[in-house]
């Protein structure tokens, strides 16, 4: 079974108390009296916005960075903007750097947001890494601080890759990958975002960083413990993704999240990636023992490893280290529908869930779990789940097909019991997407249709 998620818990916990304690206030009352917030009106709960393209790369606020063309456009240091010292938690080490960084526009959402989760993909060679920033704007026109959403490197050579811990203004706060409205029952919203991205080079040195993608997906899902029911398709699709148990690692590198029983991310973005084509060198595998089988699934592990998080569950990591991988994207967002889900499926994309349950919610599935990633593979006739779950003793026994009904409501609710009876959360939709950076015409379709995409590239 994949082992709770420390951080977060937290957040599942600090935002039922903060909403239990909010709705308390604005009733005049005890928690178990208020009213609940107003219901919602139709309409889409989540927006995305990332920034890929060339033109996307000219705009914003350009400080010693440089919009780069080509096959896949980028963002690079043209001209340093200064130096700084940067002293990494996690090892000690004290460096210099050359830096420069691009603010983007500010992006009006669609949706007045409780949640925003940055992603990105970059490549960092040896002597580089980037920091990802991301300020919003209240509706009541106050802003919050620059929040850092990650420090990121491919490696570990250089700096350790991070969330930070304890950034809060006192409305909203950073909980490892996610950040939060601190009380979303009170109504504050965050109306508008952006970007920042600082780019680290060693001093002196001819290139650093390039950033392909960066953006954002706020949301406000209402919260709910049952989800309306989307009608299947009606057809039978399956797509032939590696199967990779995370349970056949247990033991193997503690040092990452306690082992392969924790690592059901890493295993499914590694199977994701196969899929596409990506393949981990024989340099990049070296240093795993050779009496490991699937040593890259350990390799998946170590390179989504977050230090002060300390595990490999973190969201956006896991979408960079899957476009680390030639030709690749990644991006974390939430879908709204099993029919937006299936949309995807059909044009060859699968995709990574995460849900939690309770044993007896799931049939089929045999635990029970606080938080795990699995990945939607297909559909059969009658509209049932086909998910390579990587919770399995063995890889032949990673296909599941899971009943439709059931797996809706686990991935899609935002409220659930947990095993003692208390009201904790659900993720609410939330998937990793990874895709070719240059999609098929097919693929550009269906990532318009569920809001990934812009609608003009």
């Amino acid at each position: 079974m994949t082992a709770p998620t420390p951080r977060r818990a937290v957040l599942v916990a600090a935002l039922a108390v903060a909403t239990a304690a909010t709705a308390a206030t604005v009733s005049g009352g005890s928690a178990s009296a208020a009213a609940p917030p107003a219901p919602r009106g139709p309409g889409r709960t989540v927006d995305n916005r990332f920034w890929h393209s060339y033109e996307h790369w000219r705009a914003g606020i350009h400080q010693g960075t440089t919009a780069v063309g080509g096959a896949r456009p980028g963002l690079e240091i043209k001209t340093p903007a200064g130096r700084t010292e940067y002293a990494d938690p996690h090892t000690g080490r004290k460096s210099t750097w050359e830096y420069a960084t691009w603010t983007s526009p500010v992006h009006r959402s669609t949706v007045p947001a409780t949640e925003a989760i940055a992603s990105w993909n970059a490549r960092t060679p040896a002597g580089s890494w980037i920091r990802i920033e991301l300020r919003g704007t209240y509706a009541d026109g106050t802003a919050t601080p620059w929040y850092v959403m990650g420090r990121w490197a491919s490696g570990e050579r250089d700096i350790r890759r991070t969330s930070v811990d304890g950034q809060t203004d006192g409305r909203s706060t950073v909980w490892t990958d996610t950040l939060a409205v601190d009380a979303p029952a009170s109504g504050l919203r965050l109306t508008d975002w952006r970007l920042r991205l600082t780019l680290y080079r060693t001093p002196g040195a001819d290139r650093g960083p390039t950033v392909w993608l960066a953006g954002a997906m706020v949301s406000d899902v209402p919260d709910r413990f049952t989800v309306p029911a989307a009608a299947p398709s009606g057809r039978a699709h399956e797509l032939k993704v590696p199967r990779y148990s995370q349970e056949i690692h247990t033991g193997r590198y503690p040092q990452y999240d306690n082992g392969g029983e924790a690592w059901c991310s890493p295993t499914s973005s590694q199977m994701v990636i196969e899929y596409w084509g990506g393949r981990a060198s024989a340099s990049a595998l070296n240093w795993v023992s050779p009496e490991y089988s699937d040593p890259q699934v350990c390799h998946a592990a170590r390179s989504t490893y977050d230090a002060a998080y300390k595990g490999c569950g973190n969201w956006p990591f896991n979408a960079a280290y899957a476009a680390t991988y030639r030709g690749l994207a990644g991006v974390v967002t939430r879908l709204g529908s099993l029919a937006e889900l299936e949309t995807l499926v059909r044009a060859g994309i699968p995709v990574i869930t995460s849900q939690s349950f309770l044993p007896g919610e799931l049939t089929g599935a045999g635990y029970g779990t606080a938080g795990h990633l699995m990945t939607v593979v297909g559909f059969t006739a009658a509209g049932d789940v086909v998910a390579n779950d990587p919770n399995s003793p063995d890889n032949p026994s990673v296909r599941r097909v899971y009943r439709r009904r059931e797996w809706e409501n686990v991935w899609l609710r935002t409220k659930r019991h947990n095993a003692a009876g208390k009201v904790v959360s659900g993720t609410g939709g939330v998937c990793y997407l990874y895709a070719p950076a240059a999609p098929s015409a097919a693929q550009v379709a269906a990532l318009r249709a569920v809001g990934v995409l812009e609608s003009s590239r």
